[in-house]
């Protein structure tokens, strides 16, 4: 008998981190590892995101309702890993509909559906970011107060609080900008290299922040840490090792009893 593959869903999986992250798991260890399944907003997966990934199976999912999880029970089981990429992540956006940012961001749906597992056999992964902090100071630290200057940085706040009171087992990043190359399947959503390099090739004179301090993270760089947290988890399914706290991006790590 062959090791068992595990089962890695990626919510948000047509998203950039998403994307970049199933083309990763996909050619991990030659994609003999993983049995793939990601879930899509949008009425029909982008067709060129499968064929490059395949197999992999893409399930239509409305977070905020929570329709569409008891397909993927029903088809692909109980996951071992989730990685929660899906986000509401312009803030300007969030500022226009803090209604919406807070009914996309906070993963309640999501929570629910792991928690009504009979074993708490999954480990959930979320995507947060650096704008829970409100930017006063440098070198933040995990166990640092957040105070959030934006909708965006308080509804990821409330996702982070939500899943460390309602879910045993779960690691949270924190990342700044995340750039990179575009995806398989180009997404809409303004990307700061590909942006740059549109305003200036043309010779453009543009104005950008000059007050403004950030830590861009590569997105390989971040499909790297999160496989390695998959490894990990894998390796002891009872949970993470204490080490991994230390990982960088990595907010906090728990694990069950």
């Amino acid at each position: 008998m062959g090791e068992e593959r595990k089962r890695v869903l990626v919510v948000g999986g047509t998203g950039y981190l998403g994307q970049h992250l199933l083309e990763g798991l996909a050619r991990a260890n030659g994609g003999s590892r993983y049995d793939l399944a990601f879930t899509h907003h949008r009425p029909i997966p982008p067709q060129e995101l499968i064929d490059a990934i395949s197999p992999v199976l893409p399930f239509r999912v409305d977070l905020i309702a929570g329709d569409g999880f008891d397909a993927i029970s029903a088809k692909f089981g109980q996951p071992h890993i989730v990685v929660n990429c899906a986000a509401l992540s312009v803030p300007r956006a969030c500022e226009t509909d803090p209604v919406a940012a807070m009914a996309t961001n906070l993963p309640s749906s999501l929570v629910n559906w792991l928690s009504s597992f009979n074993n708490n056999g999954t480990l959930l992964i979320h995507l947060s970011t650096d704008q829970v902090y409100d930017g006063t100071k440098s070198f933040y630290k995990e166990e640092d107060a957040t105070n959030p200057v934006n909708m965006y940085g308080a509804s990821k706040v409330a996702a982070e609080q939500f899943i460390m009171a309602k879910y045993p087992n779960y690691a949270i990043l924190r990342s700044s900008i995340i750039y990179g190359p575009q995806t398989i399947s180009p997404v809409a959503k303004s990307l700061p290299v590909q942006w740059i390099d549109s305003v200036l090739s043309p010779g453009k004179e543009v104005e950008f922040f000059h007050d403004e301090f950030r830590c861009p993270v590569y997105v390989k760089d971040m499909v790297n840490v999160i496989l390695t947290l998959i490894r990990k988890w894998i390796s002891d399914m009872s949970g993470l090792p204490p080490s991994l706290c230390s990982q960088p991006h990595l907010m906090r790590c728990s694990k069950s009893q």
